[in-house]
């Protein structure tokens, strides 16, 4: 059987990204080649892993052993501060590219700005290079705020992506309506909470049970139709299932 797919969100450049993805941290590298492995047996196609997380090898492992063919799926990693260069971002894609044992990804993005090194907008540029070279499909940010996209803005750059920490009691309103009126797709990270018990808010829970899913899924089921992308982390089969199908609820 088929598996179902979540849908798709289309960047900036055209590339299509889907919305709902597997997120791999703090994941090992050999729990990251079974996690990544299963998910997209299952149906995922989003996979986002970063040099800072240590599990490139892991996740470029299971791609592989998935079975699923590289054009089907979307890769995102991230890269450190000390590639924040013109050089330094080509540099670290092609690490990462060989730790992931890929020709290409098809999201890279400057893990954080970084204010206190002061070199995030010419590491900006260095990464439109990595795009024009071929190297990723689509180029973008981490945990920029208001202010570090401004610099960008006034350089003549506009990121396909900021990834950010965001769910229903971190909503960065101001952040998400920059990134509609600048055609930027939010990405949200740790989108059910950091153990701050976002999962037993009593509105959530009534609206699980009124809906008939988990709570975690009216949380996914809020970002997909806001039109964001989101990342959770599971590798626990039934809850990476029941993450993908948050797609098809409508809250």
């Amino acid at each position: 059987m088929t598996p179902a797919l979540a849908p798709t969100l289309t960047l900036s450049n055209g590339v299509r990204m889907p919305q709902i993805g597997l997120g791999t941290w703090p994941m090992n590298d050999a729990q990251a080649a079974v996690a990544v492995a299963q998910a997209i047996r299952l149906g995922f196609r989003l996979i986002d892993t970063a040099e800072n997380y240590r599990n490139e090898e892991g996740v470029g492992e299971g791609l592989r052993r998935s079975g699923v063919a590289r054009d089907a799926l979307f890769v995102t990693t991230k890269f450190n501060r000390e590639w924040h260069s013109l050089a330094g971002p080509r540099a670290a894609c092609e690490a990462s590219l060989k730790r992931l044992d890929l020709d290409h990804v098809d999201l890279l993005l400057i893990h954080w700005p970084n204010p206190d090194q002061d070199r995030y907008v010419e590491a900006f540029e260095g990464l439109k290079r990595v795009l024009d070279a071929g190297l990723t499909r689509a180029i973008g940010v981490s945990n920029f705020k208001p202010a570090h996209l401004q610099r960008l803005f006034n350089a003549g750059f506009t990121p396909h992506v900021n990834q950010i920490q965001l769910d229903p009691n971190h909503r960065r309103d101001d952040l998400v309506a920059l990134h509609r009126a600048r055609g930027i797709v939010t990405e949200a990270w740790s989108p059910l909470g950091r153990g701050n018990g976002l999962l037993d808010e009593p509105l959530v829970c009534d609206l699980a049970a009124f809906y008939r899913v988990t709570p975690g899924q009216v949380i996914l089921a809020w970002d997909v139709a806001l039109g964001m992308a989101t990342c959770p982390k599971s590798s626990d089969p039934g809850r990476l299932a029941a993450n993908l199908a948050a797609a098809d609820i409508e809250l």
